[in-house]
């Protein structure tokens, strides 16, 4: 049995604890095994999770909100590290499309994350170091099994609603496909049922520039006293592009210069869009983990609800009573609406309820955590109308 405890020292790589004292935090015990799809039993474990709101008398106004790739816990409060707004307070909050006035809402941070639940950062308790690539591999299937217990330590028999974008999106349908008698509904924003080629190929040329940094040192930069920096700088550039459109980017940097008038016929950042993607590059590194990033994006990777069902996606979700609603953007080449066009297709082939909408919008995939008006009706609209049919609204 493979065991996991308390997470190490400083920022993303250090204690996560002491970065993340707000978070309340859940331990899962001995007698609590995790069953990964690695084979592997995982205990103790760790899950770190915020949450807004109360939970009403018979616990049914609960939504779990699932996080993307980069993302955390922190969805609506301000963040402990970088002191900068939560992730989707433009959706979540008093009064806002996901209210917190009215409904509980929770978002844990992700098993193999760096924010407090369990992770590749954590103190292995029979070595007491860090547990590094020693941490099983995690799949979309082991965060949401690890949720899924959260969920039953907080009393709550089944969610409202499940709503997450991107990796979080891969977490919603992993739900609605293994947890679906806990999800009366679903909302899944510029995702997929499956990571494509491409999307694997971008990963790898991450992950292949994290463990080519000198000082990423085969894993064990924490003992080390080192951090791969330039390699996770690069890995994030590169990732950050396919977040954005071409139109995204000529629209806010063109071919302008950067605090010069002419080029320096050098290797410098000549032009705005270098200088913004080594921002990018750089502040990253300052609230995520190296390894945790490698953990991640391999869990996207590994993702394929049909193929776990046979090569049929429809199977995926026979029998599901589950609510869903799908949301896609016209400029996100990351997940184009083909794969939530798919998605949409096989719930109708499984004779689930479904809504399906596709967005028009320039800003690419990143567009699910933006200003965009039209998903926020779609999503406001969505949820009151959950909510009559659940009876959390009057009818």
């Amino acid at each position: 049995m493979t065991k996991i405890s308390r997470p190490t020292a400083k920022k993303a790589q250090q204690s996560q604890e002491a970065t993340n004292p707000h978070s309340p935090v859940v331990d899962f015990g001995a007698g609590k095994p995790l069953h990964l799809d690695s084979g592997v039993s995982l205990s103790p474990f760790r899950i770190a999770y915020q949450s807004y709101g109360e939970l009403n008398a018979d616990k049914s106004n609960a939504i779990l909100v699932c996080h993307a790739l980069t993302g955390d816990q922190h969805v609506a409060n301000v963040h402990p590290v970088t002191g900068k707004p939560g992730w989707w307070e433009l959706l979540i909050g008093p009064g806002k499309p996901i209210d917190t006035d009215r409904y509980f809402v929770l978002c844990s941070n992700v098993l193999g994350g760096c924010l407090g639940s369990t992770g590749p950062a954590s103190i292995n308790p029979e070595t007491g170091k860090a547990y590094a690539l020693d941490l099983p591999i995690i799949t979309i299937a082991d965060m949401v099994r690890a949720q899924a217990m959260l969920i039953e330590h907080l009393g709550i028999k089944q969610l409202f609603a499940v709503i997450g974008g991107s990796m979080g999106g891969m977490q919603v349908l992993e739900w609605a496909s293994s947890h679906s008698d806990k999800v009366f509904a679903a909302v899944a924003i510029a995702t997929g049922a499956r990571h494509s080629s491409q999307n694997i190929a971008f990963h790898e040329v991450g992950r292949q520039a994290v463990m080519a940094d000198p000082d990423w040192k085969e894993g064990r930069y924490l003992e080390a006293g080192t951090v791969p920096r330039k390699g996770l700088s690069v890995a994030r550039m590169a990732a950050h592009i396919t977040y954005l459109s071409e139109t995204a980017l000529h629209n806010k940097f063109g071919r302008n210069l950067q605090d010069r008038q002419k080029l320096t016929f050098g290797f410098d950042a000549d032009f705005q869009i270098e200088s913004y993607l080594r921002h990018q590059g750089t502040t990253f590194v300052e609230r995520f983990d190296p390894n945790s990033y490698l953990y991640m994006t391999r869990a996207m990777d590994y993702f394929d609800l049909a193929a776990e069902h046979g090569g049929r996606l429809a199977d995926a979700f026979a029998g599901s009573k589950t609510r869903f609603c799908i949301v896609s953007f016209t400029s996100d080449w990351l997940f184009p609406t083909g794969e939530s066009r798919t998605v949409a297709h096989a719930l109708n082939a499984a004779g689930a309820s479904v809504s399906f909408v596709e967005i028009e919008s320039d800003r690419g995939h990143d567009s699910f955590l933006l200003d965009e008006p039209e998903m926020f009706s779609t999503i406001t609209g969505f949820i009151r109308s959950a909510a009559r049919a659940r009876g959390l609204l009057p009818s």
